[in-house]
């Protein structure tokens, strides 16, 4: 076991954590003696308990967060289309594919999953997960997801999009609608 725990936690890239984690960072496999440290470090404040099981660093990340309370799922739609410029109103929000819908607030943060078809979120096409876990959809996966949950949406501007990732994503979603849909949209907005 390691002596300073809190310091192995702290070294550690990511700012939020489950039990499981915080035991291998810590090589602890006695998990009443893990719980109790844990519980001495929320009591001095060094660490915080964000959610049941969930733990976080001070100043952690609210995508590490959005990614670790329902796994597997990764954030795309709004969130990820705002942040590539392709749709424009202001949302707090982030927003996550997942296994379920539902919406939470944490911590000022508000969490919105969507539910989407297991095929789909276990499809790692157009996903990148960084070093500190946090899965995040590419604008193309992202405009794609959105398209798939919700037919209606507008887009602000679609110029963003690699024609060619776009389309070699459509398989993803298996649906003859959803193809015609991004086809018709594309065409319109002056893509051949």
């Amino acid at each position: 076991m390691i002596k300073d725990f809190i310091f192995e936690i702290y070294k550690d890239k990511r700012t939020v954590f489950n039990l499981q984690e915080i035991a291998l960072i810590v090589r602890e496999p006695d998990f009443a003696r893990l719980k109790q440290r844990i519980h001495y470090y929320l009591k001095s404040g060094k660490l915080l308990n964000i959610r049941r099981g969930i733990y976080a660093k001070d100043n952690y990340s609210a995508e590490e967060l959005a990614c670790k309370i329902y796994t597997p799922g990764y954030i795309s739609l709004d969130y990820v289309l705002r942040k590539s410029g392709m749709i424009f109103q202001y949302d707090e929000g982030i927003t996550i594919v997942s296994y379920l819908s539902r919406s939470i607030s944490i911590d000022g943060y508000e969490l919105k999953y969507r539910k989407i078809k297991n095929d789909i979120l276990y499809n790692a096409a157009g996903i990148t997960v960084n070093d500190n876990g946090i899965s995040i959809a590419s604008p193309e996966r992202a405009f794609l997801d959105i398209l798939y949950l919700d037919k209606e949406f507008h887009f602000d501007s679609t110029h963003n999009l690699n024609l060619q990732i776009v389309l070699s994503l459509l398989s993803i979603y298996q649906s003859d609608q959803l193809s015609k849909r991004v086809k018709d949209l594309l065409q319109n907005v002056g893509y051949k």
